[in-house]
């Protein structure tokens, strides 16, 4: 009797699942549509001389529309949705959409926790290889650990994007770049071109290792604080970056971080440099160059991005605060 009145309230999920998400979607097509108007008004309206009171109104619109998509991401957070093209092609079309709180919360804090023990095994395994166990077979487990750990990274990141997870931009791009890198470093064959980047590689992983565990510990005392404070989603993550919410309590890290990319910069002259010896033959010394130019110019690029945007945000508040003062 039990399990039957479970099957009835599982269909009556499902049926309410399929009608919240065919309202979701027509209120989309509605706010596209105003929003589509909205853009052709401003631009009819642009030539001539706008009241304040129009423009007002324009901007309470746009607010209003973005609320409500704010809101509508919120909800779809809760509903059974296609997957991207990524999770299809790892996953299939499997439904990873978690359906409480506390179910998302509790995976999140699995993906936290993950990110910090494997950052840890990481750094040892690198000073290992570099100051223990100089062996090739050593060194390709660790690059196969890399490339298992990002790979991983990508699909947890994927699942949490779909419940409601708000991080995007270079950062998930990030993890995909890095997991090429660590593909294309465990197919290097050993060599003397090889064994002239070892040390420098290794180095730079022990390196990356601590600052992602410096990021992850500061980073993750911060989200709990704000998220107390009402000023974050539940479902932030921690970011091997930065980002305009660190900025008060973080900015400390940003010397680290700069430091880390521009020894990104480093290793890919390092590798441009031996793919110019005539004694190079190896394809993959070119592409692990290119590859860490991409990461070095995403990283410093974003971080300076929103360095850039929060000075220019502080001088705005300012001058809004002298206008008022006076």
């Amino acid at each position: 009797e039990t399990h039957k009145l479970y099957r009835q309230k599982l269909e009556e999920l499902t049926s309410l699942q399929t009608l919240c998400s065919s309202s979701i979607c027509k209120q989309r097509k509605g706010l596209k549509e105003l929003r589509h108007n909205l853009h052709k008004y401003v631009l009819q309206r642009c030539g001539n001389a706008s009241d304040e009171k129009d423009i007002a109104v324009i901007n309470d619109l746009q607010l209003q529309i973005k609320e409500k998509q704010n809101v509508f991401f919120d909800m779809e957070a809760y509903l059974p949705k296609k997957n991207g093209l990524y999770l299809n092609l790892v996953l299939g079309n499997v439904n990873v959409t978690l359906l409480s709180n506390q179910a998302k919360f509790a995976y999140k804090d699995e993906y936290e926790k993950f990110k910090l023990y494997m950052t840890i095994i990481l750094m040892l395994g690198a000073i290992t290889c570099l100051f223990v166990l100089n062996y090739r077979v050593t060194d390709e487990i660790f690059n196969f650990l890399l490339v298992w750990y990002y790979c991983t990274l990508t699909i947890r990141e994927s699942i949490l994007m779909s419940n409601g997870s708000r991080i995007k931009g270079w950062w998930v791009t990030h993890h995909y770049v890095s997991t090429f890198l660590s593909g294309v470093m465990l197919t290097w064959p050993e060599g003397p071109i090889y064994q002239l980047f070892r040390s420098q590689f290794l180095a730079f992983s022990i390196y990356q290792s601590f600052v992602q565990f410096l990021q992850y510990y500061y980073q993750s005392g911060c989200l709990y604080r704000l998220r107390a404070l009402g000023e974050r989603n539940q479902l932030d993550l921690t970011v091997e970056g930065f980002q305009s919410w660190m900025w008060r309590g973080l900015t400390f890290l940003l010397p680290f971080l700069f430091f880390g990319h521009f020894w990104q910069l480093s290793n890919s002259v390092t590798l441009f440099r031996l793919a110019a010896r005539d004694d190079c033959k190896e394809w993959q010394v070119f592409m692990l160059a290119l590859t860490f130019l991409v990461l070095f110019l995403g990283n410093f690029l974003t971080t300076l991005k929103v360095v850039h945007q929060k000075f220019q945000k502080n001088q705005k508040k300012e001058k809004e605060d002298e206008h008022k003062s006076k």
